[in-house]
């Protein structure tokens, strides 16, 4: 029962965003009755494949996840469920955590590279824009 109160708190933070003034529900924690803490299915709401193909990715890079996907609900609803079962100990929420910030750290390396080019190239092109001056 403690097990299953501090899951409930380690994934509070991420569970809410705000939308125009009202509280709406972002992640939902999905577990069957009867399953235990390692097999669970988050239902991510306003999602689609873009997320749900790369968190895929980076969660089964876990060693210690023995199976992870997701499916879209409908073309038309805005959901993905992804499905994360882990090997030994190791409770379902944390590998998602940690695929998600992993995913944010790429993400965030990406677009620092990107943003570096971009300068790069604005630079270069005011040197040369001054050498034919």
């Amino acid at each position: 029962m403690e097990e299953d109160q501090e899951l409930e708190r380690k994934i509070s933070g991420l569970k809410t965003s705000m939308a125009e003034g009202e509280r709406k529900t972002a992640l939902e924690m999905v577990q069957a009755a009867g399953t235990d803490r390692h097999c669970v299915t988050f239902v991510l709401h306003e999602e689609d494949h873009t997320l749900g193909n790369s968190l895929r990715y980076m969660i089964m890079k876990n060693p210690e996840v023995e199976f992870c996907g997701y499916t879209t609900t409908h073309p038309s609803e805005n959901k993905i469920n992804l499905r994360i079962q882990t090997r030994g100990a190791l409770p379902a929420v944390e590998p998602f955590q940690r695929g998600l910030n992993e995913l944010m750290n790429v993400c965030q390396h990406v677009l620092d590279k990107f943003e570096a080019s971009i300068k790069e190239y604005k630079d270069q092109k005011a040197c040369r824009n001054e050498s034919t001056l």
